[in-house]
């Protein structure tokens, strides 16, 4: 994974996160590409070739009070849901006093296994964007 130092703000649309997925080190499989939106979280995953293939949509309010936080992951074409990625809430205790986090991917059976290891990327990202804060 790498991913360049960006801006996290909302404020500065023109240094959003990206992210270029490898698969083994050295060959480029696909791309987490942030895209803007003032209240939204949302990405596009991107194939090698940097063409779009998926969406993922994120909830309004990101940090899931006593319930998972869900990133809808929907094809280009129809605006069903085709899977997700979500941080589980782990419970009081362990979400207040620990900085361990639980996560879920689900998606097609058949999609292209590249762009499963982009969406696990993606999960990586959002991990860092949205759930790890220092202290």
């Amino acid at each position: 994974l790498i991913r360049p130092y960006r801006c996290s703000s909302c404020l500065f649309p023109c240094f959003l996160q990206e992210m270029e997925v490898q698969a083994p080190p050295g060959i480029t499989v696909g791309y987490v590409v942030q895209n803007w939106h003032p209240f939204l979280p949302k990405f596009t995953i991107q194939d090698d070739m940097k063409q779009d293939v998926l969406k993922i949509f994120g909830p309004y309010c990101t940090f899931g009070c006593i319930t998972d936080s869900d990133f809808e992951v929907k094809s280009l074409e129809s605006p069903s849901t085709i899977g997700k990625i979500s941080k589980q809430w782990s419970g009081v205790i362990k979400e207040m006093f620990t900085d361990g986090d639980h996560f879920g991917i689900l998606f097609p059976m058949d999609l292209d296994v590249k762009t499963k290891a982009v969406m696990v990327g993606a999960c990586f990202l959002i991990d860092f964007m949205f759930f790890e804060h220092s202290e």
